[in-house]
């Protein structure tokens, strides 16, 4: 049989002189499993933290990720347990859980928002003694987002402080 015009045995069949692309393909190939294989381990994000404290009259539980990546979509859940009447109850969040990432629900909708000091601050309102409060905030990461953030989170009754987390999130391209 013919060899076909353009084509060389040596070069298309035997394919020699590319020798070493089979090599460069086999690497390409493992480097891009170790990637999956380390996000299937949670080394770029996902799967929630959870962080709880007690302070003086309230129980307080924050369950976020701390490892992001860009486009995510995830769930915070702030609990708080009122050992202790807590007549006005406030969430003050720190700038870096909206700084590139965005806010798009909060339920149950706070009593108020405002500024404290920068930070974020969700008025709750009243929790009797041995009720929860659950509040949930659902953002999405946005896709030229990378970095560490502080994420730290403090619950205060008015402007009395009763729990505090310090936390900080990584966003990985």
């Amino acid at each position: 049989m013919a060899v076909p015009d353009g084509l060389t045995l040596d070069r298309h069949r035997d394919l020699r002189g590319r020798e070493r692309r089979p090599h460069v393909r086999q690497a390409l190939l493992g480097v891009l499993a170790a990637f999956l294989l380390l996000g299937l381990l949670n080394i770029f994000g996902q799967v929630d933290t959870l962080s709880s404290a007690e302070g003086s009259g309230a129980r307080f539980e924050v369950s976020a990720p701390t490892k992001l990546r860009g486009g995510l979509f995830f769930e915070a859940r702030f609990e708080v347990e009122a050992i202790e009447e807590i007549a006005n109850a406030t969430l003050v969040l720190d700038p870096g859980w909206l700084e590139d990432i965005t806010l798009n629900t909060v339920e149950p909708a706070p009593v108020g928002e405002a500024s404290r000091d920068g930070d974020i601050a969700l008025e709750l309102g009243r929790i009797p003694a041995g009720d929860t409060h659950i509040l949930f905030l659902h953002f999405q990461v946005n896709p030229t987002a990378v970095g560490f953030r502080s994420q730290d989170v403090d619950l205060y009754d008015g402007e009395r402080p009763l729990v505090s987390f310090d936390r900080d999130a990584i966003v990985w391209p």
